[in-house]
């Protein structure tokens, strides 16, 4: 892959100063180009022409449209895991699956002040909004009123003594629940989807996929933004990765995250030994991902670290990518705000600073002696308290 090298990317003038066209010189990538800034939803046809595409061609085409429908910026999330381990569920790459002995750190819910430091440090390291994650089948009012009750503690003082937006992952909701959420001014819900339809079963076997689509739909209906996405290099085919965006775009999205499988031992995605997704692989997917949701934040989040270098990296934002998830995950370490504004700032982008007014400078500074954002080792801290 030569994403950074040179392209065939020229201008072709026109009549209209306004209308001047961006090409690579490939018919297919350039008439959806064309297309999509015209306002047309591309189809799965469209979807599954383009991820055949040379890479270079598909990234310097998806950036352009970045460029004319973004806002040159790229958005930071973080997370805290605030309840970890003991998941009824058997999702194929999770470490916090009651199934499997990944031996992770199991704890219940970290308590709504322990939360709001976390959200704090987030903060601090330029996350524009910060997510509340709970590792279980779905947060209950009715089975565990006083989790709840925490949970939603924990979004008030977010929400109040923060800039970040507040956004939370707390699994399957009722119509209530959601409703609740809503108002309380929860931001973004996040639910992944994780595949496509058709390879869902390969990878969940505890509930479908349309019950995670059901899930999402009764967020979307209370009133919330929705953060959906998926795993790349769980063995899925090219035709799988469009057609998770294609039910992505069914749905109605405006944040994507773009998740590459980062096996954890223990887990029936590590025992398997999947062959490595290639940072091609990635970069077309993500560029795909800009063309086919040309308005919504495609996020390049978990394992990203572990599966691209810093150059795959820079070549994902500069293939149309406009958001990251920033600091440690779930259950794995993942990379600073420092080294993140460092990876924006090569490809050409600044920091989002829309909700939150950061220093980048100050972050930096700090990055020598603190650990980043929402980090498990921050967790571990936050926990230890008790």
């Amino acid at each position: 892959m030569s994403v950074a090298g040179p392209t065939r990317i020229f201008i072709r003038p026109s009549t209209d100063s306004e209308n001047v066209v961006y090409e690579t010189g490939n018919q297919t990538i350039d008439d959806a180009v064309a297309r999509v800034l015209d306002g047309e939803c591309l189809d799965r046809r469209d979807g599954l022409a383009l991820i055949a595409q040379p890479v270079d061609d598909l990234a310097a085409g998806a950036d352009y449209v970045r460029t004319q429908l973004g806002d040159d910026t790229v958005d930071a999330c973080s997370i805290v895991n605030a309840k970890a381990g003991n998941c009824a569920e058997d999702c194929g790459f999770c470490a916090q699956s009651v199934h499997f002995d990944t031996g992770i750190d199991n704890y219940g819910f970290l308590g709504p002040e322990k939360i709001l430091e976390a959200a704090k440090r987030a903060e601090r390291d330029g996350a524009q909004r910060f997510g509340i994650v709970v590792a279980e089948k779905g947060v209950s009012k009715e089975n565990r009123p006083e989790e709840w009750a925490e949970v939603l503690e924990a979004i008030r003082l977010v929400r109040d003594e923060t800039d970040v937006e507040v956004d939370a992952s707390l699994g399957i909701l009722t119509e209530e629940e959601a409703a609740i959420l809503a108002d309380e001014g929860l931001n973004h819900y996040n639910h992944n989807i994780e595949t496509s339809p058709r390879y869902f079963p390969e990878v969940v076997q505890t509930h479908t996929f349309e019950k995670r689509v059901e899930t999402l739909r009764v967020a979307k209906d209370a009133g919330m933004d929705l953060c959906a996405g998926v795993i790349l290099g769980m063995g899925e085919s090219p035709t799988d990765r469009v057609d998770a965006a294609m039910a992505l775009q069914d749905i109605g999205i405006s944040s994507l995250p773009v998740n590459i499988l980062n096996p954890v031992a223990g887990t029936p995605m590590a025992e398997q030994g999947l062959p490595d997704i290639t940072t091609e692989e990635v970069v077309k997917t993500i560029a795909v991902y800009r063309l086919l949701h040309p308005e919504s934040r495609v996020r390049l989040t978990g394992g990203r670290e572990v599966n691209l270098d810093t150059d795959g990296q820079v070549a994902a934002l500069e293939a149309g990518a406009d958001g990251i998830l920033t600091g440690d995950y779930l259950t794995t370490e993942g990379q600073t705000a420092a080294d993140d504004l460092e990876i924006m700032a090569e490809a050409g982008l600044e920091p989002n600073t829309e909700a939150n007014e950061f220093d980048p400078e100050a972050v930096k500074e700090r990055a020598a002696d603190e650990t980043a954002a929402g980090t498990a080792q921050t967790k571990s801290e936050l926990k230890s308290d008790d």
